[in-house]
């Protein structure tokens, strides 16, 4: 022992008893550890801008292993001292004081600005008998700025941004991503590591997490100073997010559901007969066959596996098809030839896997012989189908390998894990005593997607570096990011209501640190649309929805039975709604350079894709609560269109067309800070305004920020059809401006061992000169000698979605720098 050190802190602890503060209070390495109010406080640092506090009771004090935090506190200088009566602690970037008689913490900047506090006496613990054993219910208190406007808390279906001002009970279910995670405008976040149905409350007199079951009061204090820097925060606490091939970033078409290989891959042929680009198809449910042989995670329905009339599978037909239904005979005769026709059509394939299992299948008496199903009913209900636990570790390992034996290896490209709240039906209280592998269900509740994520990426990571893994998820939890998991806001109804309020839903999930997320496009449900696709409104509604897709991270066009929603279903060329989404099909693929770029941002640099306009313009107090607006990366201001402009519906929902040479008009507000240009026209406008912007139907407001660099990508039928040895490149001047185009081999994880190239583009505005930097990197493949074609945007020129007749310059990039003047 260091006789010295020990000295030391044995002195610093009696100038603390002699000045009343606390008689208790225990340095350690990178914090304190004091008693108060009943409880045992630890607050250490975990770098310099994260904070852990952790209170336990002290006659039942205990660790706790989180499921979120990946981090382990690095070492972090951390100075001591006193403040009257209270502790202080100090970091390079923030400064911790303590009161240890009333437990109140109060977390400051720098500067000495308070951010946050932990109340007085705001714990507390109420013993709860959670199914035989002896816990708590959990309560801690903070105290927030009255105007201080926060974010986050997952995705609600509220339609609020600012999270103040209300009660909301979290507990996952379909279309509710619950996070116990506020974002605040002056640049930190509160994690509340409990994983329980936990209560969220603001008012005036405090904020509060409420958990209905724990064993201590857990949470981690992140500072960022912006939102940006919270977010790298997040992704330092819980995990980065790893980087998605490129042709996930395409279009994905799907529909619930193709009921066979042949017209999965009739959909594939008739987009490529058409040329409008595509890169995923989703098989959805029931290639498995009937309920009781739920997710049997085999190919087991007789029409996938040419066995029709066969009365071994016969049995598996999915409830209340008709069994004399005449297809004819097919094309495509194996789930394998379907993959590989797939694959042959240069288009991937992602497929449908549940987090619950029938009890004909051979994975439920696996998982129930090791006592790893949930007992409490699920969809679809009254089938005896259950959830697993994913919090086993060895049930993981099941699912994967029947995964893996049956589906991953004929060439399955990725995986869509529906349920994973998990469906929860007719809820009783008692459904939560039912044990996992880690407590009571009540305990780990919302963690169930994390887990089930984890699962499935752990194991393809394991079996394949190959194959980058890409999860389409129905629910989330914090950290999720680090499964390559990418959330939809689940089974929304199709209504422009809804549509608007999936906006605030996404932003908010967003700032919860996880950059992948996206909404069925035209909504789910088309109940008020009769579900009837040639209902002209639904035209109107999807094609609104579809423009908004263009600039979600994933862009997936989905819908519920009987509604299919291929572009075919609405009409051809020469009509409006046909037209529409063949523009933007098109328009996606052209941004394929920036969107893939952007995304190595958020893979190498904890970057965001979807980005609420307080991130970009935190000062402008008109953008904080904005929900119909944000930045898509950090270049693109994009205003989806959330009202009817074009059709009607009478009192039994059918559906009428306006006028449509009456141009309807929409509001937009041009954040201050920055001057923008109409994507569509080149017009140049002060930033500080609302405008009218108008909308004819194939119109959606883009703008794009004075002192950006857009690359523009070859028009293309899917993602890799075409080398990016020839891009245009758009300057849009009015200020400086940098880009760094990353390139690799679009798939695989060599990337991580540093097989990628980038090339930094930086514009000079006053000198009105571009540097295109040496390139560096290489990776197999690359492209070694390329031309860029330059062009300064002005009205009329480097415009809209289409190709320039002529440019300012085109060079020859060999690798070197080349420095162009314009």
């Amino acid at each position: 022992m260091n006789l010295r050190k020990t000295g030391i802190l044995l002195a610093w602890a009696t100038i603390i008893a002699a000045n009343g503060t606390a008689q208790n209070v225990q340095r350690t390495s990178q914090g304190i550890k004091y008693a108060a109010q009943g409880m045992d406080v630890s607050i250490e640092f975990y770098s310099p801008t994260i904070v852990r506090v952790y209170k336990t009771l002290s006659e039942t004090a205990s660790d706790k292993e989180s499921l979120v935090v990946t981090k382990a506190p690095e070492q972090t200088s951390v100075s001591f001292g006193e403040k009257g009566k209270n502790v202080t602690l100090s970091s390079n970037a923030i400064q911790v004081e303590v009161n240890p008689a009333t437990g109140g913490i109060h977390f400051f900047d720098t500067a000495g600005q308070r951010l946050l506090t932990d109340k007085d006496y705001g714990t507390q613990f109420t013993p709860f008998n959670d199914a035989g054993v002896p816990s708590y219910n959990v309560r801690q208190a903070f105290l927030l700025d009255k105007d201080e406007v926060i974010y986050g808390l997952g995705q609600q279906q509220t339609g609020k941004v600012n999270q103040r001002n209300q009660k909301l009970f979290l507990r996952n279910q379909n279309m509710s991503i619950c996070i116990p995670f506020i974002h605040s405008i002056k640049g930190y976040a509160l994690y509340w590591d409990n994983y329980s149905p936990t209560t969220f409350l603001d008012n005036p007199q405090e904020t509060s997490f409420d958990s209905e079951v724990g064993d201590c009061a857990d949470y981690y204090f992140i500072y960022g100073g912006n939102a940006d820097g919270v977010i790298a925060g997040v992704r330092d606490l819980t995990g980065q997010a790893p980087l998605y091939p490129l042709w996930t970033l395409g279009f994905w078409q799907c529909r619930e559901r193709y009921k066979s290989p042949d017209e999965l891959c009739e959909v594939v042929d008739k987009y490529r007969e058409l040329k409008v680009p595509l890169d995923g198809i989703i098989q959805d449910w029931q290639y498995w066959g009937c309920n009781e042989n739920w997710n049997s995670m085999k190919f087991q329905n007789p029409r996938y596996i040419n066995k029709m009339g066969d009365p071994e599978y016969m049995k598996f037909l999915p409830n209340g098809e008709d069994k004399n239904a005449n297809y004819g005979t097919p094309r495509i005769k194996s789930p394998k030839e379907m993959i590989d026709y797939v694959h042959k059509q240069n288009a991937h394939i992602m497929i449908s896997v549940w987090a619950s299992f029938g009890p004909w299948t051979e994975m439920y008496q696996k998982m129930d012989s090791l006592k790893a199903l949930l007992h409490f009913e699920t969809w679809p209900p009254k089938a005896g189908v259950k959830p697993y636990d994913p919090y086993n570790p060895a049930a993981r390992d099941i699912y994967w390998a029947a995964m893996k034996k049956n589906i991953f290896d004929l060439g399955m490209d990725a995986w869509w894990l529906d349920s994973t709240e998990p469906d929860h039906m007719d809820i009783k209280d008692q459904d939560f005593n039912t044990q996992t592998y880690l407590g009571s269900f009540r305990r780990v509740h919302n963690a169930f997607p994390l887990m089930s994520n984890k699962g499935v990426y752990e194991h393809q990571r394991a079996t394949t570096s190959d194959k980058r893994v890409f999860l389409l998820t129905r629910s989330s939890f914090l950290g999720q990011q680090r499964y390559a998991s990418h959330s939809w806001s689940g089974d929304v109804v199709s209504t422009w209501d809804v549509m608007r309020k999936q906006l605030a839903a996404g932003l908010n999930y967003t700032l919860c640190g996880i950059p992948y997320w996206n909404t069925d496009l035209g909504g789910f449900f088309a109940w008020r649309y009769n579900n009837n696709v040639n209902n002209i409104a639904y035209h109107e509604l999807h094609v609104r929805w579809y423009q908004w897709g263009v600039f979600q991270p994933i862009m997936r066009s989905h819908n519920s039975s009987p509604v299919a929603v291929e572009i075919y279903q609405f009409g051809k060329k020469g009509d409006w709604s046909y037209d529409a989404l063949e523009k933007y099909t098109h328009l996606r693929y052209r941004l394929l350079p920036y969107i893939y770029s952007t995304s190595w941002e958020v893979t190498s640099k904890a970057g965001s894709i979807m980005r609420p306009l307080m991130m970009d313009f935190p000062k402008d107090k008109k953008v904080l609560d904005m929900d119909t607006e944000y930045m898509f990366g950090r270049n693109f201001l994009v205003r989806p269109v959330t009202d009817s402009l074009y059709t009607w519906q009478d009192e039994k929902q059918n559906g009428h067309q306006k006028d449509m040479s009456r141009i309807g008009k929409t509001d937009v507000y041009l954040p201050q800070g920055a001057r923008w240009f109409d994507f569509w026209t080149g017009q140049t406008l002060e930033g500080g305004q609302t405008l009218q912007r108008e909308v004819p139907i194939d119109i959606m407001p883009i703008y794009v920020r004075a002192g950006s660099i857009l690359p523009w990508g070859p028009a293309v039928q899917y993602s890799t059809e075409k080398k990016w040895d020839n891009l245009t490149i758009r300057i849009y001047p009015g200020a400086d401006a940098e880009f760094t185009l990353y390139e690799d081999e679009f798939d695989n994880y060599n990337y991580e061992k540093g097989a990628y190239s980038t090339i930094a583009l930086k514009w000079n505005d006053q000198d009105r000169t571009l540097t295109i930097d040496d390139r560096q990197g290489s990776y197999k493949g690359m492209l070694k000698n390329r031309k860029f074609n330059l062009i300064v945007v002005e009205p009329g020129k480097g415009c809209g979605n289409g190709d320039s007749a002529t440019f300012d310059k085109s060079v020859s990039y060999r690798g070197k720098k080349v420095v162009a003047k314009l």
